[in-house]
């Protein structure tokens, strides 16, 4: 597990999955047999590293990838590093014949992350790609109304993401520097557009064009040693994407817009039947039969709380964290062989859509996205 010590690598994929695995008492294979899965830390910090360990009781650090790749015990690698160490590190895994999971972006560029798709496939190692939204309860519950046709035919998705991040001066900043230096892989772009394309696929369709604006709003920022430095990335992106079938999906991104919603991501789905405002863990719905008829008057305060007027999506079951549960079907996909369809190749569209989206806002127009095969 490269990228331990950093905030997502440790809290969701360590602690929150692997570690929970094995609170659990391993994950069953369906076959009688019980899986354990045994974490070798890896990363530059060993001092971090064996301070993590010691916390849980674990015994494998290392600093060396290539001495842990060269372990016949090693089965998989998992990559959770800064985006521009990430490519490079799984083509060495790929070649040793490790099974390959991993964060996205695979890649920083399309030719990158589809040379690792095709790396993976010649070599016959097992391939994944995290794509953790897909997972979280409430688009869950979007997945179940999509699936059985509540909202008829699907109009449009607007997407709403993001936070203030501080810039680091007086308040420390709740995202590494990283993140808003271009020539470290930052980006919010590079960051989320991967996302909102599994997204917008699974859901509602692929992504046949992205018409994108990006902007540096917060263009001077503190790093974690307390030194100023000049942010090069995009920290919000405004992006419109058009959908097989005709969905219109508008998504805006932004780590410079202080939260006026429940959640910090939101999904307002509308279509001719009904329409759905899911979030990380709720989903509120509104009925054709129950939609209200609003007339525009700005000379009278409104009537009605139009909030009060949506019902909440029950949760019908157990929703397990979202990192955990795609860890178990990829463990379960690498040691039985069950079906597994996240894999480079669909990595590689989410990097597609990045680097078309960043081609868009410097060109000033709208960009086709082409289908990349499974």
């Amino acid at each position: 597990m490269n990228g331990v010590t950093g905030r997502m690598g440790y809290r969701q994929h360590l602690l929150r999955s692997i570690l929970a695995l094995r609170d659990q008492g391993g994950l069953a294979l369906g076959d009688g047999t019980v899986l354990w899965p045994e974490p070798v830390l890896l990363g530059r910090r060993e001092h971090a590293l064996r301070e993590i360990a010691e916390r849980h009781g674990l015994e494998h650090v290392s600093t060396d990838l290539d001495a842990v790749l060269a372990d016949p015990d090693v089965d998989i690698y998992f990559d959770a590093q800064v985006t521009a160490a990430r490519e490079e590190a799984l083509r060495k895994a790929i070649a040793a014949g490790k099974h390959v999971y991993t964060e996205k972006p695979t890649a920083t560029g399309l030719d990158g992350a589809l040379e690792l798709a095709r790396l993976a496939r010649e070599k016959g190692v097992r391939h994944g790609v995290v794509q953790d939204k897909l997972f979280l309860p409430g688009l869950l519950k979007l997945k179940r109304l999509v699936d059985g046709g509540f909202f008829g035919k699907i109009l449009s998705v607007r997407g709403e993401f993001g936070y203030w991040v501080f810039e680091g001066d007086w308040q420390q900043a709740q995202r590494p520097s990283w993140n808003y230096r271009a020539e470290d892989g930052g980006g919010i772009v590079l960051d989320m557009f991967p996302h909102w394309e599994y997204v917008l696929h699974e859901l509602f369709g692929r992504v046949t064009s992205v018409q994108a604006l990006t902007a540096t709003h917060v263009p001077r920022r503190w790093d974690e040693h307390g030194r100023p430095y000049t942010a090069t990335a995009d920290d919000a992106a405004y992006g419109i994407f058009e959908l097989d079938g005709g969905v219109v999906a508008q998504i805006n991104s932004s780590w410079a817009v202080r939260v006026h919603r429940d959640e910090l991501v939101e999904f307002q789905v509308d279509g001719t039947e009904g329409s759905a405002v899911a979030g990380l863990r709720d989903c509120r719905v509104q009925h054709r039969s129950a939609t209200p008829k609003p007339v525009w008057n700005p000379d009278v305060p409104a009537g009605e709380r139009f909030r009060d007027q949506w019902q909440e999506v029950p949760d019908n079951g157990e929703f397990d964290n979202g990192f955990k549960a795609q860890w178990e079907l990829f463990l379960k996909h690498v040691y039985a062989g069950a079906p597994y369809r996240w894999d480079l190749s669909a990595g590689a569209r989410g990097v597609q859509l990045a680097e078309l989206g960043l081609k868009s806002a410097a060109e000033g127009r709208r960009q086709a996205v082409p289908e990349i095969a499974p």
